[in-house]
C-alpha cells in the first residue's frame, strides 16, 4: 500500500463492471443518509426531541409519551376558552380551534408514525445492515488485491529460480483469492437494484402517508371554518382596530370560501356595491345582522343576528366600518356582519 502511494508500484485495476457498482452503492449509501436525516427532521423539527428518541431507542427503551406542539397549542387554546367563558364567542372560538389542533395533532403522530414503520426503517436498515455488509465485503478485496500486488512485486524481483518459482505460486494463490473476493463482492453489489426497487415502494408508502395526513389536515380545518363561520373577521376587529387593510385581505382561498356560503368574505362580495353606494352618500339604510358581534370598546355597539338596524357613513371612518342605530344606541359596526336591505 505504501509502495502504490509513494512508489512505483504497479496497481491492479478493477474491472469497470465492479468499479461501477462499487460507485453506484457509495451514491446509494449517501443519499439514502441525507434523505434519512432530513425525513426525520421533516417529522421531529425539535433536535433535543430527536436525540431523546435516540437515546431511548438505543436503551432499548420506549420514549415518554409527551404531546406535540399541535396538540398541546390545541390545549392551551381549550383552557383558555373555558377560562374566557364557553357561552362568549371568542371563548366558544378558541374551543372549538383547540379540539381541531389536537385532533391535527393526532394525525401528526399517526404520520410520524406510519413514516418510522414504512419509509424511515427501511432505509436505516440498508445502512447498518447491507451496507455495512458491502463495506465489509470491499475492505477484504481491497485487501486481497494488496496481497496480490505484493505478491507480483516479489516475483519481478526475484532472481534465484527457487524463490521464483514459490512467488509464481503465491502470485496464483493470492490471484485465486482475489478473484473469489472479487466475485463476492460482485454479488453483493448487484443488489442494490433491488435495493433501489424497495426503496421505490417505500417511497410511495411515505407519500401516501402523508397524503392522508394532508388530506385529514385540510378537512379538519374546513369543518372548523364552517363553524366559526365569522371568526376571521371577529379577530380582525378586536384586535386590529386600526388597520386599513379589508377584511378579505385575511379571508380564505377562494376553493374554501365557495365550498363554506356562510363565511363572511361571500357575504362581503354580495353587499359590496350597495356599501360603496352608501359610503358615497350621506343617506342611511336598513340593514340585517348577519352575525352575533360583541362590542370590544364603548364606541362599538354589540349586534344580534337577524335584528335589523340603521346604518350610514360618517367622512374619515374606517372602510371596514359603518355607524350603527338601534333606538337610542348608537356605535360602530363592522360591515361584514351586514346585509344592507332594499
Amino acid at each position: 500500500f505504501t509502495e502504490e502511494k509513494l512508489g512505483q508500484a504497479e496497481k491492479t485495476e478493477l474491472d469497470a463492471h465492479l468499479e461501477n457498482l462499487l460507485s453506484k452503492a457509495e451514491c446509494t449509501k449517501l443519499w439514502t443518509e441525507k434523505i434519512m436525516k432530513q425525513t426525520e427532521v421533516l417529522l421531529q423539527p425539535n433536535p433535543n426531541a430527536r436525540i431523546e428518541e435516540f437515546v431511548y431507542e438505543k436503551l432499548d427503551r420506549k420514549a415518554p409519551s409527551r404531546m406535540n406542539n399541535p396538540e398541546l397549542l390545541g390545549q392551551y387554546m381549550i383552557d383558555a376558552g373555558n377560562e374566557f367563558g364557553p357561552g362568549t364567542a371568542y371563548g366558544n372560538a378558541l374551543i372549538k380551534c383547540g379540539e381541531t389542533q389536537k385532533r391535527i395533532g393526532t394525525a401528526d403522530r399517526e404520520l410520524i408514525q406510519t413514516s418510522a414503520i414504512n419509509f424511515l426503517t427501511p432505509l436505516r436498515n440498508f445502512i447498518e445492515g447491507d451496507y455495512k455488509t458491502i463495506a465489509k465485503e470491499r475492505k477484504l478485496l481491497q485487501n486481497k488485491r494488496l496481497d496480490l500486488d505484493a505478491a507480483k512485486t516479489r516475483l519481478k524481483k526475484a532472481k534465484v529460480a527457487e524463490a521464483r518459482a514459490a512467488s509464481e505460486q503465491e502470485v496464483r494463490i493470492t490471484q485465486s483469492e482475489f478473484d473469489r473476493q472479487a466475485e463476492i463482492t460482485r454479488l453483493l453489489l448487484e443488489g442494490i437494484s433491488s435495493t433501489h426497487a424497495h426503496h421505490l415502494r417505500c417511497l410511495n408508502d411515505f407519500v401516501e402517508a402523508q397524503m392522508t395526513y394532508y388530506a385529514q389536515c385540510y378537512q379538519y380545518m374546513l369543518d372548523l371554518q364552517k363553524q366559526l363561520g365569522s371568526f376571521p373577521s371577529t379577530f380582525l376587529s378586536n384586535n386590529n382596530q386600526s388597520s386599513s387593510a379589508p377584511v378579505q385581505s385575511i379571508s380564505t382561498p377562494s376553493v374554501l370560501a365557495s365550498a363554506s356560503p356562510s363565511l363572511p368574505s361571500v357575504s362581503n362580495s354580495i353587499v359590496t356595491s350597495g356599501i360603496t353606494e352608501l359610503k358615497s352618500s350621506s343617506g342611511s339604510r336598513k340593514a340585517r345582522v348577519l352575525y352575533d358581534y360583541d362590542a370590544a370598546n364603548s364606541s362599538e355597539l354589540s349586534l344580534l343576528a337577524d335584528e335589523v338596524i340603521t346604518v350610514y357613513s360618517i367622512p374619515g371612518m374606517d372602510s371596514d366600518w359603518l355607524m350603527g342605530e338601534r333606538g337610542n344606541q348608537k356605535g360602530k359596526v363592522p360591515i361584514t356582519y351586514l346585509e344592507l336591505l332594499n
